[in-house]
């Protein structure tokens, strides 16, 4: 007859297991407890507009993302509630090696304000094998967040695509000047951003940025005119003179 710690280690042998792996519900709750109307408040001044926000910090949303780890799946479900938050931990949580063309077009689609578009390019969009092909898509496309993330996502690969030639980011300079005449703030910051990156990445993307911008601040176009005279103060700044002197040095 067994004893009664057997029978007890029986009974926890017969026990089903809990599941501990991360769910939507689990991550939403834990982002409520963490929002606060000051955060709200605070993202409404830097024009981050979002009907659907807890008030969560960035580095909340990235300490919570590193407990849950790299789910694919989780980060599509995330997306999918619509919750500001809930889509900024999607980008930390995804797997860039499974991002579909497909999904970067909804994504781009749902992007309603400036954080969560740079921030969808700057930390996943452009660690994908589709970013190059999704910077030229996009920048064609006329809502303005839609527009502004095809030069996000090329400021995001000059900062962080290591291997790619000056080529690659040469002949995106058409684009760039194509869309700097966009009077949109969201879109000319955006074409400013790009330009300035290509322009401080080495001494020859240098020289052909600086070009563009010339051209540019000569142009009719208000909003290009700011473009170019903007990127060319920083382009031809000491500071930058002198760090693509060393890089040429070296």
């Amino acid at each position: 007859m067994p004893t009664k710690n057997e029978s007890r280690a029986v009974k926890a042998r017969k026990k089903p297991e809990q599941s501990t792996a991360p769910t939507v519900e689990g991550a939403l709750a834990s982002l409520k407890r963490k929002g606060t109307k000051s955060n709200r408040e605070g993202m409404a001044r830097y024009a981050i507009t979002s009907d659907k926000a807890f008030g969560v910090s960035v580095g909340n949303i990235r300490q919570l993302a590193r407990q849950l780890g790299r789910n694919h799946e989780l980060a599509l479900e995330l997306w999918n509630t619509g919750w500001y938050e809930a889509r900024m931990l999607a980008v930390f949580v995804d797997e860039p090696e499974l991002v579909t063309p497909a999904q970067m077009d909804r994504w781009c689609r749902d992007f309603d304000n400036w954080a969560i578009c740079d921030t969808v390019c700057f930390h996943l969009f452009d660690r994908t094998p589709h970013a190059w092909r999704k910077v030229k898509q996009w920048s064609s496309r006329r809502p303005e967040f839609e527009k502004r993330a095809a030069f996000a996502l090329l400021a995001s690969l000059v900062a962080h695509d290591k291997s790619a030639d000056d080529e690659s980011f040469s002949s995106r300079l058409r684009l760039i000047e194509k869309a700097a005449t966009d009077e949109r703030n969201f879109v000319k910051k955006a074409v400013n951003w790009a330009l300035r990156c290509i322009g401080k990445r080495n001494p020859a993307l240098n020289a052909a940025a600086v070009r563009v911008a010339k051209d540019l601040a000569d142009s009719e176009s208000a909003a290009a005119r700011w473009v170019g005279k903007d990127a060319l103060r920083e382009l031809t700044s000491p500071p930058v003179v002198r760090r693509l002197a060393q890089k040429k040095t070296r």
